[in-house]
């Protein structure tokens, strides 16, 4: 039986309630929308971004039981989409069915959550674009008109001789073609003024801040009227005209109107009202004048009110320069995926991203933050609650004091988990959501911080089993509300986490998260092995060859002789005086003085040691950190150049030649080597 330790506990759970972030609390609603992408495009690592971005702030906002709708989709028609089909000898329709799959088929495989997924395609978006077109031209919103200027066609854009740079077009600097035809306009001109003063007025319509100055900034210019519609001549594919058979639509306006043909604009009316307007409408930076001067002149027209706000977030960049397929600098999510998992992918975006500046991905960037946020902070904190509690505890969780938390270093890590979901809750309504994620790390640390002060591999050792109890509780309370916390960006690996700690299909809630006692003591915790397994980087996999693959082969030199070297035979009983124990290096720094030693700080089990080895030579301090190695764990402390040393490593030599022992697959640090 488990040692007993405290006094009965009670199973309700105690409410801790510090100030909150009223903003984040009182929504009656909450909806977001990601812009619909390309159809004809690879999804790359800026789709990504901005879907998981939306899913988090989606997956936040339930957490605070805020009712929430999400909307994701694709843009199916235009002139790619045509060309497209043509090359590949297929229609239209076909091409776009053919290829909506490999968006759809990726947000399954990053665990997105959007209420609906609209194709531009569908009836249901055709027939609402009809009915505004038609309204608008009723209304003498829309003329007809000659147009005689250049066309970029990968933008499918008209730009005035003014617009263009070095003869191309000023958005993605490619060739335009010079057209003069008929088209039919909307009056877009004749609401700048509105426009200007609209967003003047409400400084949180366009966010970040410097974007709202940019697109007044654009607005300092007339603003000529919006061309909505292409020849059948020129163009086919698209939603017909109501008021002329001979045009379709121009694709950026059909393609606008999804956000309120999905939530039942001109259908159905309560749900509309529901829903619109947009609490936040994401978009990349590239298409800032779209959604913020198009779109809210074509609501302003039809009487629609505007979103509340509209965010743009950067772009990401990988040697200083965006990534684009022609450059060939693109991040495959699939593949990193495969590679790293979801959930670290997920949590990578949300964590290196300041929303709305530009960031850098790189593998290495990718590589280092798994490595220190997730496989040794949290996988480890992880690790070490369970073995504790499996030591210690028959592996289910002790009860803890009735007043744990009068304990000083207990309410010091609870206030600051605690703080941590204040910082969350502020977080998802300023939009800063690396600053929520970044706080529940923050609270991890604490709690591995609090474990190291505590030292319950030494509270073990005392026969009063009590407060060992609560420390080890306070452990796993504290890192239930941190998952929880992460559970928007990491939902898969948090329920991982939840489920280790006692705690089986539940999504956690925010009430719960600013609650004390919601473990249930006597749980049995459960190991589910290696929550994040840590990542030795490779040459090949930062992209550069190794150096075997640079250099030609050489022929090998003939083995001299080696000399037969004559050892002492010992008896067994000798060998098993010592006591080898697998240990997992934490931390490791050269000693000032000494260029061949390092001193390394280990976990033996919940143990913690510091050992000084002569490696320094052979292995840089960062590239231990995480390994798993194998000490003589019995030896007698001793000082070398000053510092104490408790244990020694083993390792392998031959020549100029030092490699470490470690182990051929998974095992905890502490096992016995035998």
């Amino acid at each position: 039986m488990p040692p007993k330790a405290g006094k009965p506990w009670k199973t309700a759970a105690v409410a801790y309630n510090p100030p909150r972030n009223g903003a984040a609390m009182h929504k009656s609603k909450f909806y977001v929308t990601t812009p619909i992408y390309y159809v004809n495009d690879q999804p790359h690592v800026g789709h990504a971004y901005t879907t998981v971005l939306a899913d988090v702030l989606a997956r936040y906002h339930r957490l605070l039981g805020t009712p929430t709708f999400f909307l994701t989709g694709t843009d199916e028609h235009g002139q790619k989409v045509a060309k497209a089909a043509a090359a590949a000898g297929l229609t239209p329709q076909e091409q776009a069915d053919k290829t909506v799959v490999r968006f759809q088929q990726l947000w399954k495989k990053l665990g997105i959550t959007n209420d609906d997924f609209l194709r531009t395609t569908e009836a249901r978006h055709k027939t609402v674009v009809q009915q505004m077109l038609a309204d608008l031209y009723k209304r003498g919103e829309i003329y007809r008109a000659e147009y005689d200027g250049w066309y970029c066609v990968p933008c499918e854009r008209f730009f005035t001789e003014k617009d263009l740079i070095e003869g191309t077009c000023p958005d993605c600097r490619r060739p335009v073609e010079k057209i003069k035809e008929a088209n039919y306009f909307f009056r877009m001109g004749k609401y700048q003024q509105w426009l200007i003063e609209y967003i003047q007025d409400h400084p949180k319509f366009i966010q970040p801040d410097f974007r709202r100055n940019e697109t007044l900034g654009f607005l300092r210019q007339p603003l000529n009227d919006l061309c909505i519609s292409r020849p059948k001549s020129r163009l086919p594919w698209g939603i017909e005209l109501p008021f002329d058979a001979d045009y379709v639509c121009y694709v950026w306006f059909d393609a606008l109107v999804n956000y309120i043909s999905a939530i039942g604009y001109r259908a159905d009316d309560a749900t509309f009202k529901k829903w619109w307007p947009a609490s936040v409408q994401l978009i990349g930076k590239d298409i800032l004048t779209t959604h913020t001067v198009y779109w809210p002149t074509m609501l302003k027209a039809c009487a629609v009110p505007l979103p509340e706000m509209v965010f743009a977030h950067g772009w990401w960049l990988t040697g200083g320069s965006k990534m684009s397929k022609t450059t060939g600098n693109v991040v495959d999510p699939m593949d990193m995926i495969e590679r790293f998992g979801v959930d670290a992918f997920r949590y990578f975006l949300i964590a290196e991203m300041v929303m709305g500046q530009d960031a850098s991905f790189t593998e290495d960037s990718f590589v280092r933050r798994f490595n220190a946020d997730l496989a040794n902070d949290l996988g480890n904190l992880l690790s070490r609650l369970v073995n504790m509690t499996t030591r210690y505890f028959e592996g289910k969780l002790p009860a803890p004091a009735e007043d744990a938390l009068k304990g000083g270093e207990e309410k010091t890590v609870w206030d600051t988990v605690q703080a941590a979901v204040t910082t969350l809750e502020r977080s998802v309504v300023d939009l800063r959501l690396h600053e929520g994620a970044g706080a529940a790390i923050v609270a991890v640390k604490a709690i591995n911080r609090y474990l190291e002060l505590k030292q319950p591999w030494t509270m073990a050792k005392q026969p009063d089993k009590a407060p060992l109890a609560t420390t080890l509780f306070t452990a796993a309370e504290c890192l239930r509300v941190a998952a929880g916390l992460l559970y928007p960006v990491m939902p898969e690996k948090m329920m991982v986490v939840l489920s280790s700690l006692g705690q089986t299909d539940t999504t956690p809630k925010l009430d719960e998260l600013r609650a004390w006692g919601v473990l249930q003591p006597g749980a049995p915790l459960k190991d589910f092995g290696p929550l994040f397994p840590r990542v030795e980087k490779t040459e090949e996999a930062s992209g550069q060859k190794s150096e075997v693959s640079q250099k030609k082969a050489q022929p090998a030199a003939k083995p001299a002789p080696e000399k037969t070297n004559v050892v002492e035979l010992l008896d067994y009983d000798h060998f098993a005086k010592l006591d080898l124990r697998t240990a997992k290096i934490i931390n490791a720094a050269k000693i000032e003085g000494a260029d061949k030693l390092l001193k390394l700080e280990v976990f033996v089990g919940e143990e913690r040691r510091q050992i000084v080895a002569g490696i320094a030579l052979y292995y840089a301090p960062e590239k231990l950190i995480g390994k798993m190695v194998v000490i003589v764990a019995n030896l007698k402390p001793a000082k070398i150049r000053g510092v104490e040393s408790q244990g020694m490593l083993l390792a392998a030599s031959k020549g100029e030649k030092l490699v470490l022992v470690t182990l051929d697959g998974e095992l905890s640090s502490g096992a016995k080597v035998k």
